[in-house]
């Protein structure tokens, strides 16, 4: 019955079309006047304490360092780089996409901005090449899941402050997944443009390639800063963020000079609403969060799930299949939310290591984020690309199928996640 009160309200005010944070509290108060635990008091205190984190600081300053990128020319140039090494092959500019998709992963961890820094700046080009546009626009929405996935991750972020996990193991267990994400993407990408009759742009020159190199050095080295710092135990994720967002206002200001001071307003209130809608989201999530401790209801789901606490391989894709129905429905950063204090008793119950859980948990919700109805980077898509939903949807199946494939190989073999993590964390 808890679980039933819980979920039901939750669906029934997202269904009147209750934002989903208000919805959070609204099912956060159904399931305290059900438990008999109604307190203003007790609701405010959670409300405010489920943004008082200093890990949380990470959410902004990325989402902060994201915007600067795209408006200081960073993006620009990671683009203008990847399509000078491998723009003139066969089908050469979806193979820029995923390159340039994952350089970008490296700078923002924003599925959204991502997807959108893409559209803008390839789709135009892939469609004026000849490829298809739903195709084109369903590729740019995949590469953009690989956002949330290859740190620094804001996903990531917000699970390891949610399930009490290092964020800092987290992301360096997160890099080798993310990049067979795009391994992943560029096969299948080469399997559907193999029969296209497109002629390549003529291959760059040796000298052109290492001028597009040397315009985008500044903006390659900002993962490498952030990796090693971490690496090395230099800052912590969140100063990490802070690093990101100063060295890319310091690049697009005083190197690339496409930032200018007038700018900087707009771009400061852009991260300002994005973040604050992101950490009303969390501190509201948290009254759910300490509900459903308080009601047990991880004991419960571990009820339901006790066929296969017997054996890691099984339960993890029980939950795997669960997250990818959940998500949808929910965005990524709700389901974050509301799954991560059910989940986390079970995967510790049953001996999974945290973060190889918590590695494929964000994968599983970055999908979500390409798949239908919801589909948030599916909309961004078509919004930036003028582009029909039905389009990109129809476009995005073949891309999409083969990323959960590399997460259930995942599931399958542990050890494609825990093997690098253990070689990068030591």
């Amino acid at each position: 019955m808890t679980i039933f009160v819980f979920v039901g309200s939750l669906l029934v005010a997202m269904a009147m079309g209750i934002p989903i944070a208000f919805s959070l509290l609204a099912s956060g108060v159904a399931l305290m006047w059900h438990l008999d635990l109604f307190d203003a008091q007790i609701l405010a205190q959670n409300v405010i304490g489920g943004a008082d984190s200093f890990p949380l600081l990470a959410v902004p300053f990325f989402m902060l360092a994201g915007e600067i990128m795209n408006v200081g020319g960073l993006s620009k140039r990671i683009v203008d780089f990847a399509l000078a090494v491998v723009g003139h092959v066969k089908g050469g500019l979806g193979y820029v996409t995923i390159m340039a998709g994952c350089l970008l992963s490296a700078l923002s961890g924003s599925a959204v901005a991502d997807a959108a820094a893409l559209t803008a700046l390839l789709l135009p080009m892939m469609v004026k090449a000849g490829h298809d546009k739903a195709r084109a626009g369903g590729l740019i929405a995949a590469t953009g899941v690989i956002g949330p996935v290859i740190p620094p991750s804001i996903g990531l972020v917000i699970f390891g402050v949610a399930a009490n996990v290092s964020i800092s193991k987290l992301f360096l267990a997160a890099i080798v997944p993310g990049l067979l994400i795009g391994g992943a993407l560029w096969i299948t990408w080469a399997w559907l443009v193999r029969r296209e009759k497109i002629v390549p742009p003529p291959r760059k020159s040796g000298a052109e390639i290492f001028t597009a190199f040397r315009k985008a050095l500044w903006a390659l080295m900002l993962p490498v800063i952030i990796l090693v710092g971490l690496r090395m135990g230099v800052f912590t994720p969140t100063e990490a963020a802070v690093v990101a967002a100063a060295y890319a206002l310091f690049v697009s200001i005083v190197v690339y000079r496409e930032l200018s001071w007038k700018d900087l307003y707009a771009v400061f209130v852009g991260a300002a609403k994005t973040s604050a809608i992101v950490m009303f989201l969390i501190a509201a999530a948290m009254v759910s969060a300490w509900l459903i401790t308080v009601a047990d209801l991880p004991s419960k789901v571990v009820g339901l799930l006790q066929p296969f606490m017997g054996n890691q391989i099984l339960l993890m894709f029980a939950i795997m299949v669960l997250v990818m129905v959940v998500g949808t429905a929910m965005d990524m950063t709700p389901t974050i939310l509301i799954l991560t204090p059910v989940l986390m008793p079970i995967v510790k119950a049953a001996g999974i290591d945290p973060v190889y859980f918590g590695v494929l948990f964000i994968i599983n919700n970055s999908i979500g984020l390409v798949t239908p109805p919801v589909g948030t980077v599916l909309n961004v898509v078509a919004g930036v690309g003028k582009i029909s939903m039905d389009d990109v949807t129809r476009g995005v199946v073949p891309f999409m199928i083969a990323e959960f494939a590399v997460m259930f190989l995942m599931v399958l073999f542990p050890w494609l996640v825990t093997g690098p993590a253990r070689l990068f964390h030591g």
